[in-house]
This record gives structure tokens, C-alpha cells and sequence, in this order.
């Protein structure tokens, strides 16, 4: 009986494969190089976390040595985990509080202000704003933010914002806030676009009378896979977040104040290239990743149904 469901299954997925085959060739090129260029090497990178490689020569199997070394001998990867964690803590719910208000409010504008307004907020995490930044966290009289705490006599020299070890994460931070409206924003948007409008009737004749009541009695019940999503795609980019500070206050910033565990390992990856030692610092980062979001889950797994 087990054999005919499943062959039963597998005939059902095919059928379905070629009735809606124009749609899977359309996923097909993403998915192709979804595989070879994120699939494949997190599965290589898995047992190359046990190994000691240098890419010069073979892989030699070193058991937990790397693990060991990276909790109870690494020092700045400790630090990292201390910056990762504040990092991740002050950028991802505020980033996803953010884009849900944001995404909230462009749905009540008219339908041209929707469009030009979500260009204008999505258009930072497809474009290179570093250059930006740094004139404006400049540390000369130039520096637009020196300059301007400079004439309202709030400062009297300079701050040097991009090199001071007590600014550099928080710089970093409101950057990465900045760039932070990336894919769960245009998700929560459509999301809001999805919602039956015959659900705000039904609310107002069951006693709805507020926008707050909306919102939590019809809009997030009826979002449950848009914001799932988003909160996966903060938790990702405030957990991997390394771009911003190598960009923006150097790599290796001053006294590793804004150094991550991504940029840990990509210090060990592709400037050491001890790929091994690399590869067991992201496997760590893979699964605190995993274990949140298997929270998340379960925190918005009720509107999911």
C-alpha cells in the first residue's frame, strides 16, 4: 500500500510539473544557480567545518579542533559574538517594526504615491551608499555631520566618526537600518495589497472602528507568510551583516568594535584563506540562524494558517 501512495505521489507531481510547466521554466535559471552558488557550497562547507584547509592543500580531518580553538582560544571571535549580538538585537526588530510601518502607511497613500514611495525606500539596498556615508561621517570640518553639529555650537572639534572606536558600531548601525528595506519590504507590501477589501466590511459590521483595530484583528492575521518571510530575510541580514562595516569603517575596525562573526569569517575565509577554520565559524552561524528562526516560527506560526 506504502509503494502505490507513493507511486501515486510521484505521478501526481509530475502531472502537475507538466501542466504548469511554463512556470518552472521560468523558476528554473534562479534555481539552477540557486543550487550551485548557495546550495552546493553550504553543503560543502558543513564537513569542511571539521577540517583544516588551506586550499593549497587537501582537506586534513581535525576533528573539533577548530571549534575548540574558536570558543576557548579565539579571542576575537569572542568579541564578535558580544558585536554580532547587539548588532543583531538593535538591527533586526527595529528594521522589521520599520518596514511594516513603512509598508503600512505607503498602503494608505494613492496608488502613484505607493510606487514612487516604495522606489524611494527600497532603493537604498540595491544601491551602493557608502560613498554617501562617508562624506557625510566624514572626520574633517567638511563632514557634513561635523560641520553641521560644528554651527549649532554642539561640538568644537571634529569626531572622528568612522575611526573612533566608541562610534564606529553605532554607525554601522544606522547604516545598516538605513540599506535594511531590502525584500521583506516589497513583501509586506504586497501583502497589504493582498488583503480582501470585503474583510475591512466584515470588520466594521462586527464592531471595528479604529486603523489600530484593523491592524490587529485583519491585517496581521491575514499576513501570516509575508511577514514570516520578512522576519527570515532580517534575521539573515542582521545575523550575516558584514558589508556595511568592512564599506564603511575599515576592515579590521578600530579595536574590532564593529566586527562581526561574518566578518570573522570572512577575514579567515578570503584573507587567510584558511577555509576549514572559516567554514566551522559559519557553520556556528548557521545554526544560532536556524535556531531563531525556528522561534520565529513558532511565535508566527498561529498566522500562518
Amino acid at each position: 500500500m506504502a509503494v502505490r501512495t507513493q507511486k501515486r505521489e510521484k505521478g501526481a507531481l509530475w502531472r502537475d510539473i507538466k501542466r504548469n510547466k511554463a512556470c518552472y521554466g521560468m523558476l528554473a535559471p534562479f534555481m539552477i544557480f540557486f543550487i550551485l552558488f548557495t546550495a552546493v557550497p553550504v553543503l560543502m562547507s558543513l564537513p569542511m567545518g571539521f577540517t583544516d584547509f588551506d586550499m593549497a592543500r587537501p582537506p586534513r580531518f581535525v576533528g573539533l579542533s577548530n571549534f575548540t580553538t574558536l570558543f576557548f582560544s579565539d579571542k576575537i571571535f569572542m568579541r564578535s559574538i558580544r558585536v554580532t549580538i547587539v548588532f543583531a538585537l538593535l538591527t533586526g526588530p527595529v528594521s522589521y517594526v520599520l518596514c511594516f510601518l513603512l509598508a503600512w502607511l505607503i498602503n494608505e497613500m494613492h496608488p502613484k504615491l505607493k510606487t514612487f514611495f516604495t522606489l524611494i525606500f527600497y532603493a537604498p539596498s540595491m544601491a551602493n551608499v557608502y560613498t554617501v556615508w562617508k562624506l557625510i561621517f566624514s572626520g574633517d570640518m567638511n563632514g557634513y555631520l561635523n560641520s553641521f553639529l560644528i554651527d549649532l555650537g554642539i561640538i568644537n572639534a571634529p569626531v572622528q566618526w568612522l575611526t573612533d572606536g566608541r562610534y564606529v558600531l553605532g554607525v554601522t548601525i544606522v547604516v545598516q537600518l538605513w540599506i535594511s528595506l531590502g525584500a521583506g519590504f516589497l513583501a509586506l507590501r504586497a501583502g497589504f495589497q493582498n488583503i480582501d477589501r470585503s474583510m475591512y466590511e466584515a470588520g466594521a459590521i462586527e464592531g471595528i472602528r479604529t486603523r489600530w483595530q484593523e491592524l490587529i484583528y485583519i491585517v496581521i492575521p491575514s499576513m501570516g507568510p509575508q511577514l514570516m518571510f520578512a522576519a527570515v530575510m532580517q534575521i539573515v541580514s542582521s545575523f550575516t551583516a558584514g558589508t556595511v562595516a568592512q564599506n564603511l569603517v575599515g576592515f579590521p575596525s578600530t579595536d574590532y568594535k564593529a566586527h562581526t562573526i561574518m566578518t570573522h569569517a570572512f577575514d579567515y575565509g578570503w584573507q587567510r584563506f584558511e577555509m576549514g577554520y572559516a567554514s566551522a565559524i559559519c557553520m556556528i552561524l548557521f545554526v544560532a540562524m536556524f535556531l531563531l528562526n525556528k522561534l520565529i516560527s513558532k511565535v508566527l506560526g498561529k498566522y500562518m494558517d
